[in-house]
């Protein structure tokens, strides 16, 4: 058989880097995609001593064009692809009446629509090869609901239900889809993030640095995932069993957990209650 070959878009850092080493050592042909030329360049030198082939390509999800591109590149370059990862996201907080609707486009048009093109073009390709893989990157921010978040929740929340939606409508064509929930892990996520609250750009900070979970270890999840055909990975304990107590929990008594937590995180005394 020969070598398998992943897309990845925000491939040159963070996660998407981490996807691309893991992949490039179990010997896969490793493509990355990013706006960030400069990056992208230090992961394909790191890149190049372990896999045999790999490559950048300058590719904004906001454009369909360059998705386009990218799956004739390898369509022409590989012969195709196997595994599509659906990764560039950017991050916005702020309460809701505060965030700007240039803001929530912003984050709607890479966060959802970036995977929503992801899947539109490659899924083509994949039908014609009788087989592939979407990955996409949700969050657990998708499936859960802090406060001062809405944007961002209800970008992710939408991958989910596109990613579930995907799984239904594709498995007759042979194609798989894993949606991958992390929650805070240490990434350089919050170099996009937006805020209208110095406070919130604090607390998301120290949330990414205290996390034990790395880039890697959901790389590493990743690739399990793709190799059994799993959906849901969930990478941070604490937060499935959140989300096991969301589905399980009348609304009011998660609704309440969730509240106390957030004032815990921001160091807010806990609110009385009549």
């Amino acid at each position: 058989m020969s070598t398998q070959r992943i897309f990845i878009t925000g491939g040159a850092s963070g996660l998407g880097r981490a996807i691309a080493l893991r992949f490039a050592r179990a010997g896969w042909r490793v493509c990355i995609a990013d706006v960030n030329d400069a990056r992208g360049a230090e992961t394909l030198a790191s890149l190049t001593p372990l896999t045999s082939q790999s490559h950048y390509l300058r590719c904004d999800v906001t454009r369909e064009e360059d998705l386009r591109a990218a799956s004739e590149w390898l369509s022409a370059q590989w012969g195709g692809v196997d595994v599509v990862v659906n990764n560039a996201g950017v991050a916005q907080a702020g309460a809701i009446d505060e965030v700007s609707l240039s803001d929530w486009q912003w984050v709607l048009d890479i966060n959802l629509l970036g995977v929503v093109r992801g899947c539109k073009v490659f899924t083509p390709v994949f039908k014609r090869q009788g087989r592939g893989h979407f990955v996409n990157v949700a969050s657990m921010a998708g499936l859960l609901d802090m406060p001062k978040m809405s944007s961002y929740n209800a970008s992710k929340a939408a991958v989910v239900s596109l990613s579930e939606t995907l799984q239904n409508e594709l498995v007759d064509d042979n194609i798989g889809v894993s949606v991958v929930c992390p929650s805070f892990f240490k990434t350089n996520l919050a170099e996009s993030l937006r805020t209208t609250d110095p406070g919130l750009r604090t607390a998301v900070g120290k949330l990414l640095e205290r996390s034990p979970v790395t880039a890697e270890d959901i790389a590493d999840q990743i690739f399990q995932a793709v190799k059994q055909r799993d959906f849901y990975v969930l990478p941070h304990r604490e937060a499935r069993h959140t989300w096991l107590l969301k589905r399980l929990l009348p609304r009011e008594l998660y609704a309440s957990l969730i509240q106390k937590r957030t004032r815990r995180i921001r160091g807010r005394p806990e609110a009385s209650r009549a």
